[in-house]
């Protein structure tokens, strides 16, 4: 799953394309596609710790143009856009038709109603308060065991709502310490009982690169490991700014005679 930042403000300056211009945003789709990417995921409100959001209307003067673009040039290609306003999700199926909600903020009931009557794919995201004031959010007396909590409530909401598909995202870098994302990854394989796909968002995140005292232009090297270890655990979905070196880190998965993924 490609990332496609169409924001001015993501925690990685390398991913933005707002202002970018088109020839840039058609550049960066392309260069994307051909790398292998599977999913483009578009998000155009920056959901990074301590931001704010941009109103409805902006998100969505970011996101039409993009996606008329890519319905119009690649009708075929899985779209996946990052949101947590259910307007949002009903103007995108407007204008688009189906696609994967990549709901961060962990689902409401206006959000499940609107995915439901849809039938779209939901993304289920852990996290924690809001962007703003989620990293202060960080205690748990068992992280695995409330994270499991957390997605049997999202099974069940799931199943109430009519949402057939949905996708487990054990939300890397949001509400979570460092050694806490740590302690998360090495043993998200117990996610795998609910039989749903488990995406990975690792790509050049805080946990990798400030330990090292390094920058997320420099934290490409970490990422891949970080995505092989993910692999290893049981991740079916890779979420990745960087395509090509994903994909390489899954031919070194395959190559060690394990299954494939997205």
């Amino acid at each position: 799953m490609g990332i496609v930042n169409l924001t001015d403000d993501s925690f990685y300056e390398g991913s933005r394309l707002l202002g970018a211009g088109a020839a840039a945003f058609m550049e960066r789709i392309g260069a994307m596609i051909s790398e292998g990417a599977d999913i483009l995921d578009l998000g155009a409100c920056s959901t990074r710790p301590g931001s704010d959001p941009v109103s409805e209307e902006e998100e969505w003067a970011r996101l039409a143009p993009a996606l008329k673009f890519l319905v119009s040039e690649h009708p075929c290609l899985r779209l996946s856009v990052d949101t947590f306003r259910p307007g949002i999700v009903s103007r995108v199926f407007d204008l688009a038709g189906p696609f994967i909600v990549n709901d961060v903020s962990g689902g409401s009931e206006e959000m499940w109603s609107v995915v439901g009557k849809l039938g779209l794919p939901y993304m289920a995201m852990h996290t924690r308060g809001t962007p703003k004031d989620m990293q202060s959010l960080t205690d748990y007396d068992d992280l695995l065991s409330e994270i499991r909590s957390f997605f049997m409530n999202i099974s069940s909401a799931a199943e109430a709502h009519g949402v057939k598909e949905w996708i487990l995202d054990p939300g890397f870098g949001f509400a979570k310490t460092v050694s806490q994302n740590w302690q998360l990854l090495c043993g998200m394989q117990v996610f795998k009982e609910f039989g749903r796909p488990i995406l990975a968002g690792l790509s050049r995140k805080s946990f990798l690169y400030k330990p090292l005292g390094i920058t997320p232009s420099e934290a490409l090297p970490a990422t891949c490991a970080a995505n092989l270890l993910a692999l290893q655990n049981g991740a079916d979905i890779l979420r990745v700014h960087d395509v090509a070196a994903a994909r390489q880190t899954v031919e070194v998965f395959l190559n060690a005679g394990t299954s494939g993924t997205e």
